[in-house]
């Protein structure tokens, strides 16, 4: 293997290539504006050599990009198991909130090791998913070689649960012997081995009109039992698992008591069996009367995904990786927030997460990566790429 250290990685022109993707506002929910990120991604791959497949959405979510490297420094794009490098390009910040003058434009703050640079995804995940492109890159610039094919997978809708790549995610997965996910790296530094099981359901009420002024008495306000729903929902929340209302929607004149409320929620454990009985509790919420009627549907799952004996020794590889290239220790553990590697851990494939940039303000319009943690984690990510064999 060549040394990761020897690779042509240079921090401003990393952070450059990344502040390039950034300024692309990529928000789930906006397919035209995640395409356009599929577009900058895609043409950045080619310069490197890779061969792109634009795989269109559905279900009105953007396209997913997957690249295959007919390099043979990079296996040659042989038809065999190899290495997936998997990432989501969308994010949570609507398309104004960097650009030139919103709230979270790019920019950047701090010197040394304290340096920032902040914009809309640039941690979760496109600071992952841009430094794994510049460690292939890198790898290819250097002469240097993989043992294994090499395959990127970006996708459009991890945000929001990936209901509609789930199946090619794990149907790519499952001709892979590795998948490596660089989201965001641990408060640490340290990568996650691990995650908890997650369910995210809709939720309804339904109640009857009236006057709001005139004939207040003869209505029945669906946001009224929304808010009730929400007080006994996340009352549910313990120890084993928790739930939480992160998305109500209900009325439209101040005076008309509103008719219909809708919402998502979101529950999450540690354990399979912790996250089934709490299903339970939500699938069996009744209205509370009046006269109104409520309802819950569960929609997206992420199964949860525990270390065996094949993560344990591929975060061992990584580990003795990230010290040769001075990140120093790198704990593992487990972790709550699903990703895609909850779908590809859950399969048996040996999976590795949290590869990514170190930051924090994720979801936030504090949302930062750490300018000094670029290279390093590209040359963790490009030293596990070299390293990993049949």
């Amino acid at each position: 293997m060549t040394d990761p250290n020897a690779l042509p990685l240079e921090t401003e022109a990393v952070l450059a290539g990344l502040r390039s993707w950034v300024e692309v506002e990529s928000p789930t929910f906006d397919a035209a504006s995640v395409n356009r990120m599929m577009d900058a991604a895609s043409r950045d791959l080619a310069v490197i050599g890779a061969r792109i497949e634009r795989i269109p959405g559905r279900m009105g979510f953007g396209d997913c990009v997957r690249a295959r490297f007919p390099q043979a420094a990079l296996g040659g794009g042989e038809d065999r198991p190899g290495i997936l490098v998997m990432s989501h390009l969308d994010t949570v910040h609507p398309v104004g909130t960097g650009g030139a003058s919103g709230p979270l434009a790019f920019r950047r703050e701090g010197s040394g090791a304290a340096e920032r640079a902040y914009g809309p995804g640039i941690c979760d995940m496109k600071g992952g998913a841009y430094v794994s492109l510049a460690a292939i890159g890198g790898i290819l610039a250097a002469g240097a070689a993989t043992k294994l094919p090499v395959t990127v997978l970006f996708t459009p809708d991890e945000e929001v649960g990936s209901p509609s790549t789930r199946d090619l995610i794990e149907a790519e997965a499952a001709r892979h012997k590795v998948v490596l996910i660089p989201e965001p790296a641990r408060a640490d530094g340290g990568v996650v081995w691990g995650r908890y099981a997650i369910a995210r359901f809709a939720l309804e009420a339904v109640g009857r009109p009236s006057h709001a002024g005139a004939r207040l008495a003869e209505g029945r306000s669906a946001v009224r039992e929304m808010a009730q729903q929400i007080l006994a929902i996340e009352a549910l929340s313990g120890e084993d698992a928790t739930t939480s209302v992160g998305v109500i929607q209900g009325g439209q004149w101040v005076n008309c008591v509103p008719t219909v409320c809708r919402g998502e929620s979101l529950s999450m454990a540690k354990r399979q069996e912790d996250l089934d009985a709490l299903v339970e509790k939500m699938l069996a919420l009744r209205p509370t009367g009046n006269d109104v009627q409520f309802s819950v549907r569960r929609t997206y799952t992420r199964p949860v995904w525990e270390p065996d004996d094949r993560v344990r020794a591929l975060h061992a590889k990584a580990e003795a990786i990230a010290k040769s290239v001075g990140i120093g220790a790198l704990p593992a553990s487990s972790a709550g927030g699903g990703s895609d590697g909850n779908f590809t851990g859950a399969m048996g494939i040996p999976t590795l997460d949290g590869l990514g940039v170190q930051g924090g303000g994720i979801h936030t319009l504090e949302e930062h990566v750490l300018v000094a943690s670029l290279v390093p984690r590209a040359r963790l990510i490009a030293g596990l790429l070299m390293s990993l064999e049949g």
